[in-house]
């Protein structure tokens, strides 16, 4: 009997984690992704609590993941002046476990390119949805059909914008925008504030990092020379190191720049066609993403396994069994909190900060969503099973 067909759109983190998860209950999966590899580099991404570690416990990658951890140490505020007048905790930049996204999409793909068809350089171009299984065009390959399609390609998901319907549905911008930069720079893990702008050196997300409050910008979807010129003129007459930073941008061999956006879909699922990750339930910065996007290939994965064939039913309990645990995505804007819009905010947040330096069981109730789900076996309901076409 033919194993069910699944194309993943999207080789970063969930993609992988869901092409782990269906290979073994005996899916037969293609995983398409637009870069040439695996993309290397990237921020430090977390984990938390016992759903997470959970997962990749399962998966058998928690060792291999707490190997590559990067510490989280406290961090120290700065005025304009470099003078220290306050810290960051460690707690707050990241969770139990920090990796860089890079070396997680590494251990991801490693595990599965053994068994499951990776298709780089290739993008989806188009999905006809037949009933009984869907037809998809690629930019360079030639067409083919599956049984099943699923993006895991990030908040600006192609397959959501083919499949459901234009970005701007779905992804609400926030104010603000982040970039990550290897500028050569040193002088220790520090951050500087201004209303609307921080800058931070050193610490666990990279050398460089900016968060700036800035409309919707088409153009900064574009090449990467104009994103440079983006943040450089939006930072434009800040003060501390600002300048000597910007000074580097243009030559900054390493540099990604996004607005910082929340998804929001009001279903999971349309045809033969789902998301997982962050175009399903994206928010740039947000600190729940990864966790959110290894634990929603495990769920989709293991109620499409149990489903007897009915992808309707397992895209359904898919949904009901993680959309309140996703909701957690829905109620952060990390641009607000990393680059209050004015004086009074920054020290509020301060503030903060201080409290969470003080009392570090706060850090367990803040990260508390991250624990709100029960992990299903979903190996004791498809043990032996056979595998009908979906």
């Amino acid at each position: 009997m033919t194993n069910p067909r699944v194309l993943i759109s999207g080789a970063s983190i969930a993609g992988p984690a869901l092409a782990y998860w269906l290979h073994r209950y005996g899916f037969d999966v293609t995983v398409v992704e637009k870069a040439p590899a695996v993309r290397a580099g990237g921020q430090a991404v977390d984990f938390k609590g016992p759903v997470h570690l959970g997962v990749l416990r399962k998966m058998g990658i928690l060792d291999a993941v707490r190997q590559a951890t990067v510490p989280s140490e406290d961090g120290i505020l700065v005025n304009a002046r470099g003078r220290t007048i306050g810290t960051v905790p460690g707690a707050f930049a990241g969770g139990e476990i920090n990796v860089p996204r890079g070396d997680l999409a590494t251990i991801l793909s490693g595990l599965t390119a053994p068994t499951c068809e990776y298709v780089f350089g290739d993008s989806i171009t188009a999905l006809t949805d037949t009933g009984d299984g869907v037809d998809v065009s690629f930019t360079h390959g030639a067409p083919r059909t599956f049984d099943l399609v699923v993006g895991a390609d990030g908040i600006h998901s192609n397959v959501r914008a083919l499949a459901f319907g234009p970005e701007a549905d779905y992804v609400r911008h926030l104010g603000y925008y982040y970039a990550l930069a290897d500028l050569g720079v040193d002088g220790g893990e520090v951050m500087y504030n201004e209303p609307g702008v921080m800058a931070a050196l050193g610490g666990p997300k990279a050398s460089a990092f900016f968060v700036f409050a800035a409309p919707l910008s088409p153009a900064a979807r574009g090449d990467v020379d104009t994103q440079k010129q983006f943040l450089v003129d939006a930072l434009r007459g800040a003060r501390w190191r600002i300048p000597e930073l910007m000074a580097a941008v243009p030559g900054a061999a390493e540099f990604y720049l996004d607005s910082i956006s929340r998804v929001t879909v009001d279903r999971y699922s349309t045809g033969r066609v789902a998301l997982v990750g962050d175009s399903a339930y994206g928010n740039a910065l947000g600190g729940f993403g990864t966790g959110l996007a290894v634990v929603g290939a495990y769920v989709l994965a293991g109620e499409l396994a149990r489903a007897d064939g009915d992808h309707r039913a397992a895209f359904a309990r898919y949904e009901s069994t993680y959309r309140g645990y996703a909701s957690v995505s829905q109620k952060i804007n990390a641009g607000r909190l990393l680059a209050p819009g004015s004086k009074a905010g920054i020290v509020g947040r301060n503030l903060g900060f201080s409290a969470l330096s003080l009392f570090g069981p706060l850090m367990r109730i803040v990260d508390r969503p991250a624990t709100n789900l029960t992990l299903e076996d979903y190996d004791a309901h498809t043990s032996g099973k056979p595998w009908p076409a979906l």
